[in-house]
């Protein structure tokens, strides 16, 4: 899908003796946003921003040797090797020795033509990566301006990392300027060597300027439009991180230190061999402890609570993503790490003064947020009729930041419905859920509704199920109650083809998220969970899905005649 910005001008910084100015340049083509404020945090702010930079440039993907210089010469001598291999005599030898010279004479001949272009080609390059980010990088971080706070969301180029810089209305002085809401803003590579030079003893203006929304002529050449293919996966991948934000995950509080000594053993050691995992060994009443793989090192964290209430081993991949946090272990007051499971996301939030950074970090590099990811599936699979939903965004949009319980009784809406509507506007990227604060904040991520029929199905499990449902391939549903107040569902499904019967099974909570499942199918046996539930959960889910609403609505029910039943005992 093709984005679209028109920006007035380009991002910059002014520097004098005293002062510094950073100047945004926002996306006239979006409502107005602006901000204007002076920063009193100056080192969290500059190490914050610059963590941010290094998410958006992070690669680790895999890069493979370059074989082409190999690959050329192998060409070249073809033919060489060929005549050589034919050569029966030496007549004919001598015969190739003035071919052999000439050929030789060509082939310098060719380089010598062809050195300017590639050198100039190779400047070129050099240079759009300085100055013209947007040809390197997929999308703009995006911003956006709250009544309480101002936070930079971004991508990293290999689609695996999430980072959100979040700054409380607290870090700044006289605030003489501001509009809510979401837009894009210019950000070159020179901007980022701009907050370099943030200095304590010098006053930071920052600036997402208004000035490009009062000009009138369309054609002013201070304009740019930029028109960028976006690819569905940054999309997809963006909605995944709001998704996999809501599930539940273990808790655990790390001191500065901590992230420092992991970033330490990360430098000092090279792997050579897998696993290359971080295996956090939690145990109730004691210290959270991190074994690093293949070596054996483990490192303890005296300082570290965990919520863990058995024992728990988790280990996550991707572990040098970690090294992007390193810059904020000066400036940090405290990291909490949010583990949602063996080969699942982790996110890591760093408290600043009056600021959050939160880094995502999808199950392993080469798992990016889009490709294996669908988080979404685990949420309730609630129904919401549409004036419900419109009432929940209506309340939102009042607000701005709310909770849930906030939100049910602005509507009058259970939490569960309301939980279900957010998720809805979650994937249309209308919404996104704060896990710093534990709020829901209203965010747009594009200035037009994004064509949500092609992304209407996240992943081909979730159509496939879908089409499971409609053919009628779901079998023997039941439905039981469990003690904690969730819900186990049970039955059997035909695959596709309709050869082979599974028996699936599936754990809900009490707020109608996926806690565990089973099935006999190949996905499952791979993957187990770390991709998301296979088809035929969820053509389970959808074919249970009338006797899950019976269930609730007759405890729904109960709880009412017991609260009327209290509070009558009250009154009397």
């Amino acid at each position: 899908m093709r984005f679209q910005y028109r920006y007035f001008g380009h991002s910059g910084a002014q520097h004098t003796a005293d002062s510094t100015a950073l100047q945004f340049a926002p996306d006239t083509l979006r409502a107005p946003v602006h901000f204007v404020a002076d920063v009193n945090r100056h080192l969290p702010f500059r190490e914050g921003m610059s963590a941010l930079h290094d998410v958006v440039v992070g690669d680790l993907r895999f890069q493979p040797r370059d074989k082409s210089a190999y690959l050329e010469w192998l060409a070249g001598q073809e033919s060489e090797l060929l005549a050589q291999f034919m050569a029966r005599s030496d007549s004919l030898k001598a015969q190739m020795a003035p071919i052999r010279e000439e050929l030789g004479e060509l082939r310098k001949r060719k380089q010598a033509v062809l050195q300017p272009f590639m050198g100039a080609q190779k400047r070129y390059f050099d240079h759009i990566y300085k100055v013209n980010r947007e040809a390197w990088f997929v999308l703009d971080p995006v911003i956006t301006v709250h009544p309480d706070r101002v936070f930079f969301e971004c991508f990293s180029q290999d689609e695996s990392s999430y980072g959100m810089f979040s700054c409380s209305h607290e870090a700044f002085d006289r605030v003489s300027d501001h509009a809510f809401g979401t837009t894009n803003v210019d950000y070159s590579e020179s901007l980022y060597d701009e907050f370099q030079k943030i200095r304590d003893y010098k006053a930071t203006r920052l600036a997402i300027d208004p000035g490009g929304f009062q000009v009138q002529s369309d054609n002013d050449p201070a304009f740019h439009e930029p028109k960028i293919d976006v690819p569905d996966s940054w999309v997809r991948g963006f909605l995944q991180v709001s998704s996999a934000t809501l599930l539940p995950a273990q808790r655990l509080q790390l001191h500065p230190m901590d992230i420092h000594n992991i970033c330490l053993v990360l430098r000092r050691r090279k792997e050579r061999v897998g696993p290359r995992s971080l295996r956090f060994i939690l145990r109730p009443g004691q210290p959270v402890r991190i074994l690093f793989e293949p070596w054996g090192h483990e490192l303890v964290c005296p300082r570290s609570t965990h919520s863990a209430t058995s024992d728990t081993d988790i280990r996550v991949w991707g572990r040098r993503r970690l090294l992007q946090l390193e810059r904020l272990v000066p400036v940090a007051q405290g990291f909490t790490v949010h583990l949602l499971g063996t080969g699942m996301p982790s996110f890591w939030v760093a408290q600043l003064p009056d600021m959050e950074f939160t880094l995502g970090l999808s199950g392993w590099t080469a798992n990016d947020w889009s490709r294996n990811s669908h988080f979404e599936l685990l949420q309730p699979r609630h129904t919401v009729d549409q004036d419900s939903q419109l009432r929940v965004f209506a309340a939102l949009g009042e607000r701005w930041r709310a909770t849930t319980a906030e939100l049910a009784a602005a509507t009058g809406l259970s939490t569960l419905t309301v939980d279900a509507a957010l998720g809805g506007y979650v994937q249309a990227g209308r919404v996104v859920y704060d896990l710093a604060h534990g709020v829901w904040r209203l965010r747009e991520l594009s200035r037009e509704p994004l064509p949500m029929d092609q992304l209407r199905y996240a992943s081909p499990e979730e159509e496939a199920a879908a089409a499971l449902v409609q053919a009628r391939r779901i079998a023997n549903v039941k439905t039981q109650a469990r003690a904690d107040g969730g819900l186990a569902l049970s039955g059997k499904c035909k695959g596709a083809s309709g050869e082979r019967e599974y028996l699936v099974g599936l754990q809900l909570d009490t707020d109608q998220r996926v806690a565990s499942g089973d099935c006999q199918c190949s996905h499952f046996v791979r993957h187990r969970m770390t991709k998301g539930p296979c088809e035929h959960m969820l053509a389970l889910r959808l074919a249970a899905t009338p006797d899950m609403q019976g269930m609730l609505d007759m405890a729904g029910a109960a709880t009412k005649t017991t609260t009327d039943q209290e509070r009558t005992a009250r009154i009397g």
